[in-house]
């Protein structure tokens, strides 16, 4: 399906921002290890307290930024994002950088990363036509897994070539290019809702509100908050076990990791035409179980090939599922959303998947700590299958909006 030049704008903003994120993927953590000398506690700080931190403050920003037009708030949360990023190599060439400040910048960015995430969901509903949805956002699954794929070994060359700074620079260039990008879609952008005036306290739960009203939207809702915080929590305690006691070469654990994203390429490409034969109901409930059934197959890693080849395979399996299982996700999230609510839904929702996976990390670090690696690998593999269960009313329930006919209040198409 063919959606438009001004989509095209968005996508190739989406695609040049997406590929400077992975490009320097973990850059604060080296930096924060070759530059600064942190210790683990520090990175481990870095990588948990930051993105936390800037879901907190991004939390105001979901009513704020409903009823103003989506556009200047993504340009604004792209130029925010390049220039604190900006901020750290100029503070490195002035001999001036501190953990303080990688700190502050990862909360700034997270914040950013939040509204800019809510605010183009908003956009894309009105830029492309209902039936257009799950195209678009398969369009993105796949860009992201692309750059997943190709991000962190380019930007491991540059990191031996160039030191880590640098592809923090590169980072910061591509959101002023996804800035321009964006500036660069013509057309008058759809009236925001009308604003209500005065904010209140209760405002800023609005899009938890609908989340957790909606029979269709609350499972959903609830089982990727569990399954994307359980399984980035398995990350750090297999990245100590693979790295030490079982002897992995960095390069053969970036490898385990990097091969595996091509089955998100494929899942992505597969989203479209399997929900057109089986419906988007049984799609998201078959694609969402088998997402959860991989990871605990990571506890029983050994020494040597066979135990990457392991990796590999659950990690491809699991992706490929994933794959699959976002797009059509993220179409449905937002067919089921009024278009006055959703900035604050995509907000709220965004919100509580970092968070989620924020406080899941750091309660497996813990557990990693005292039980040891393989038990925390195997622990988050356990409740993962558990989790299953959670997705069983939509083997019920009303069809989802794509097999009835649009409303009059969906948005019109834009060509």
């Amino acid at each position: 399906m063919k959606l438009g030049s001004r989509f095209g704008w968005l996508w190739a903003a989406y695609a040049v921002s997406a590929a400077g994120t992975w490009l320097a993927f973990d850059a604060f953590a080296l930096i924060a290890l070759l530059v600064l000398h942190a210790g683990p506690a520090q990175v481990a700080l870095l990588a948990s307290a930051g993105p936390a931190v800037g879901a907190v403050l991004a939390v105001p920003l979901g009513p704020w930024m409903e009823f103003r037009r989506k556009r200047p708030v993504m340009i604004a949360a792209d130029l925010v994002r390049c220039a604190a990023l900006l901020a750290v190599p100029a503070a490195h060439v002035l001999g001036m950088l501190g953990f303080g400040q990688l700190l502050l910048v990862s909360m700034v960015v997270a914040a950013a990363d939040l509204t800019f995430t809510a605010a183009s969901g908003a956009h894309l509903k009105s830029l492309v036509p209902r039936a257009g949805l799950l195209t678009a956002t398969s369009r993105f699954e796949s860009t992201t897994w692309t750059a997943t794929v190709l991000g962190p070994p380019l930007g491991g060359a540059a990191v031996g070539l160039f030191g880590p700074v640098v592809t923090v620079a590169a980072n910061a260039v591509s959101f002023l290019l996804s800035a321009l990008g964006i500036h660069a879609i013509k057309g008058t952008e759809p009236d925001p809702p009308r604003d209500p005036g005065r904010p209140r306290a209760a405002d800023l739960l609005d899009g938890w509100r609908h989340l957790l009203a909606s029979p269709e939207l609350r499972p959903l809702f609830l089982n990727a908050v569990l399954v994307n915080g359980l399984i980035m929590a398995q990350a750090p305690p297999l990245a100590v076990l693979m790295l030490g006691p079982l002897g992995f070469a960095p390069w053969q654990y970036g490898l385990a990791f990097a091969v595996p994203c091509l089955g998100g390429l494929l899942g992505s490409r597969l989203a479209r035409p399997l929900a057109a034969r089986y419906g988007r109901r049984r799609v998201l409930l078959t694609s969402g179980v088998l997402r959860a059934c991989w990871p605990v197959g990571l506890a029983l890693v050994r020494p040597g090939v066979p135990g990457l080849v392991l990796v590999m395979a659950v990690e491809l399996c699991l992706i490929t599922c994933a794959g699959v299982f976002n797009p059509v996700l993220a179409a449905e999230r937002l067919e089921r959303t009024p278009d006055d609510r959703v900035a604050r839904t995509l907000s709220a929702w965004s919100v509580s998947t970092k968070t989620g996976t924020a406080a899941l990390t750091a309660l497996w670090g813990v557990l990693a700590s005292l039980t040891g690696p393989r038990t925390a690998i195997a622990a988050a593999g356990v409740l993962l299958l558990a989790t299953a269960p959670m997705l069983r009313s939509l083997a019920t329930g009303r069809p989802s909006p794509a097999s009835v006919p649009p409303s009059p209040a969906g948005p019109p198409p834009t060509r």
